[in-house]
């Protein structure tokens, strides 16, 4: 009789762990896309490339930004396996700042949830600064 519940209890363990390694697994090339230092205005898409290392067809089913002022775009199509997908973001450049954005990606995967950033600078390099001179107090003249 121990020898039967030993066996029973094996055989749902290696179930269990046979069961978790099956289905979808996303991974993606690099987690961050650091944009470096931009100039206001320039193009704002990139795109972070991924694969499906798992033995099912991978649906992203959500893919939110942080903030309105990054638009991410989700493949239509299921990712088969050991096929690449992307996950395109557009980033509103014409804001003037440093920023550092978080798009979340939710599929079917094993890993459910995965945490993509990208970051950087807008600089607006357009605004020629202009030395202002200061008038030379009568004193200075002589």
């Amino acid at each position: 009789m121990k020898n039967l519940i030993l066996i029973i209890c094996v055989v749902v363990i290696n179930l269990t762990v046979y069961a978790q390694n099956n289905g979808a697994q996303i991974e993606f090339e690099s987690y961050v896309i650091d944009y470096g230092t931009i100039e206001k205005g320039a193009d704002g898409v990139r795109v972070f490339k991924f694969t499906n290392t798992g033995d099912s067809p991978l649906i992203i089913t959500n893919v939110k930004a942080s903030c309105g002022c990054t638009i991410p775009k989700k493949p239509a199509k299921p990712i088969l396996p050991g096929k690449n997908g992307e996950i395109e973001v557009k980033y509103d450049t014409r804001r003037v700042m440093p920023f550092k954005k978080t798009i979340s990606v939710g599929s079917n995967a094993i890993n459910p949830t995965v945490l993509l950033t990208i970051k950087g600078k807008v600089e607006d390099n357009s605004k020629a600064v202009i030395a202002k001179k200061k008038p030379k107090s009568i004193v200075e003249e002589f």
